[in-house]
């Protein structure tokens, strides 16, 4: 076994993957960027050592500055983790010309898997079942357009090359197709460095089931049984789950032999993971499965597998790629109960699940998610970090087990009820309502099920006036403990004579609520400022909240209501800009600009592209009118930083 491994990622896989170490007796070097310099993966590992500034590609995928980390700390072995350099067979061969051990397959499985249309024509010759589609070498837009034709629609553009929904455009109309395929190119390219794709049939009910296997180099290849991952939000998968609910055994046996010899066609050593597409129209029928593509790495809903299991992936990865055998038979791995793992995300579900920044002023997750099962946090991130906008904004993984699937989905509803965050736009409530959404809980889910009922798992009821007198109180600072046993301490809003009402102001969804609060009331109610006076009293009942700099945050079940507390020292007015803007809603790159100074437009056109975590977000007009400015194409703009001004109406 090794006595040293460098873990090149960050976050949460390599805090996960420093615990097994650990546990086995590995001593563990951490690599950091500049964002990362104070990060949990950090503080965890035995050793730590910096590779360059933020942008992931001066750092996290640089394999030099790496492979040199290696090197100076002594270290044995390189585990990749998952994202990054960790399907780049480039890198694969680099660290092994290093005399370093790669922990994952080897750079020629990693070639004959990475490209989807290559690897589509292999397991095809293997006899794997494939999803009928264009997986040929050319990429003139008459050749893509005729092949969609002779396909039918609707069909689905994907990226050849990498995964994780970028680079992929489902089609339904033939005059859309130039439109789509030029915005999967530039996506592609933007994610992976390749702009080929491939189209493919779209099925209409799709679900998205994959199987887990392992290889070892002495030739034996098994399946850790499936996941269904039907549940997704633009191609990225939300919550994941294990063995898939309506599982047949004639089914199972079926995709794991298809899975296992998909393995065993490429030598496959390590972890990976067979992704299949099925057609759920008639539930699942053995001859309606198909291959989509394989990721020759650690998948993020690895947890649970391992939770239905009882096996440690990681511990495999590490025994395997330190030249042991598979440590089981396949005739030894079980299967027992069920697993979910809810991915939660800085993010705004309702605006269309827009990536948000921000500081964990308050975390909290719950010590126990029910009777009979088992909550398993896997997080990268503690109390007073910060989400930045240069990697993923995943906060952390909730991973419940338990006996069945109704318990084990209930229990997952539980632990996001118990979880708490403030600082940050959050997915928390979005999760819980898909957790407890008919449909999903019944085990009747498509890839599509998400977008079919946005709106309605996105929707958050706007806060009840027992809420807002919490958050009043909260704010006013009413409901403190004194600092000292000094009775005095404890008069706020103390005058002579008598108390004098305290007047509090919270600004929630750009809405000011102004709450007066009598001291000497020992029920501390609250009153709200309204159009006609005072309302009546409210009592504020006790609820979960978290104080944060300018803020007081509500929870309620997953729900959580931000509220931003003004300065009174502060001027209540800013001198406005003049004219209307379009800001950006969150940092990024402006990659494509579709308008010009002077340009007349009208509402809901595309003016530009921004290019933010990862992904594209199209912004459109939100009014007929005039460009005054618009940002230009390559700018880096902040959070909040002017896109466009229009000129402004004449009020004469």
């Amino acid at each position: 076994m090794f006595q040293k491994i460098l873990i090149a990622n960050r976050g949460e896989i390599a805090c996960r993957i420093i615990r097994t170490a650990r546990r086995m007796g590995v001593r563990t070097v951490a690599v950091y960027s500049d964002a990362d310099a104070r990060a949990l993966h950090v503080e965890m590992a035995d050793e730590a050592i910096r590779i360059g500034p933020a942008p992931a590609a001066e750092s996290y995928l640089d394999a030099d500055r790496i492979i040199a980390a290696a090197k100076i700390t002594g270290a044995e072995a390189i585990h990749p983790g998952y994202g990054f350099l960790s399907e780049n067979p480039d890198f694969v061969d680099r660290v092994v010309a290093a005399e370093l051990t790669f922990i994952g397959p080897s750079a020629a499985s990693i070639r004959a898997m990475g490209l989807k249309d290559a690897a589509k024509r292999l397991m095809e010759g293997a006899g794997v079942p494939v999803v009928p589609g264009y997986h040929g070498e050319a990429q003139e837009i008459v050749v893509l357009a005729s092949k969609a034709r002779e396909i039918g629609y609707p069909v689905l553009i994907k990226a050849r090359a990498g995964g994780g929904g970028k680079g992929m455009r489902r089609v339904d109309d033939p005059d859309d197709f130039a439109e789509a395929l030029s915005g999967a190119r530039r996506e592609a390219k933007a994610a992976f460095g390749d702009d080929r794709v491939l189209v493919e049939k779209y099925v209409e009910k799709p679900r998205h089931i994959e199987v887990q296997v392992f290889g070892d180099d002495f030739g034996n290849a098994v399946h850790l049984y499936e996941r269904d991952c039907s549940a997704q939000r633009r191609h990225q998968k939300v919550i994941e789950e294990a063995p898939a609910p309506g599982m047949t055994e004639e089914m199972r046996t079926a995709m794991t032999e298809a899975a296992v010899t998909a393995a065993k066609a490429i030598a496959y050593s390590g972890a990976g993971t067979i992704e299949f597409i099925v057609d759920a129209s008639e539930g699942l029928r053995p001859d309606r499965f198909w291959f989509m593509e394989m990721n020759t790495r650690l998948q993020v809903e690895h947890p649970v597998t391992e939770m239905v299991t009882g096996i440690d992936l990681v511990e495999w990865q590490l025994r395997v790629a330190a030249g042991e055998r598979l440590p089981l038979t396949q005739d030894e791995i079980g299967l027992h109960g069920h697993a979910f793992e809810a991915r939660l995300y800085a993010e705004d579900a309702a605006r269309g699940f827009l990536p948000a920044t921000g500081t964990l002023h308050h975390l909290r997750f719950p010590a126990a998610s029910g009777a009979g099962t088992v909550l398993r946090v896997e997080t990268g991130v503690r109390e007073g970090d910060a989400i930045s906008p240069f990697y993923d904004p995943m906060i952390a993984k909730l991973v419940v087990h338990g006996p069945d699937r109704p318990a084990t989905l209930a229990a997952l509803g539980t632990a996001l009820d118990g979880t708490e965050v403030a600082g940050s736009t959050v997915n928390t409530a979005f999760l819980a309502a898909l957790a407890r959404d008919p449909s999903f809980a019944a085990g009747d889910v498509d890839t599509g099920l998400i977008g079919r009922r946005q709106e309605a798992l996105t929707a958050v009821p706007p806060p009840s006036e027992g809420l807002l007198a919490a958050a009043a109180l909260a704010a006013s600072g009413l409901d403190a403990l004194p600092a000292s046993d000094d009775p005095w301490a404890a008069l706020a809003g103390y005058a002579h004579f008598h108390a004098v009402p305290q007047r509090t102001v919270l600004i929630f969804a750009e809405h000011e609520i102004t709450a007066r609060i009598d001291p000497a009331d020992r029920q501390k109610q609250v009153r709200f400022e309204t159009a006609t006076g005072l309302s009546r009293p409210v009592k504020a009942p006790a609820a979960r909240l978290a104080l944060w700099p300018g803020h007081v945050t509500v929870f309620d079940g997953a729900a959580s209501y931000n509220f931003a507390v003004p300065d009174p020292l502060q001027s209540a007015n800013e001198a406005g800009a003049g004219a209307d803007s379009l800001r950006a809603p969150m940092p990024g790159l402006v990659k494509v600009v579709r308008a010009a100074k002077g340009n007349q437009v009208a509402k809901g056109q595309p003016l530009l592209i921004l290019e933010a975590m990862k992904m594209e977000h199209t912004i459109i007009a939100p009014h007929d009118g005039v460009i005054a400015d618009i940002a230009a194409e390559g700018s880096q703009v902040t959070d909040g930083a002017v896109l466009v001004r229009f000129v402004e109406e004449d009020k004469g």
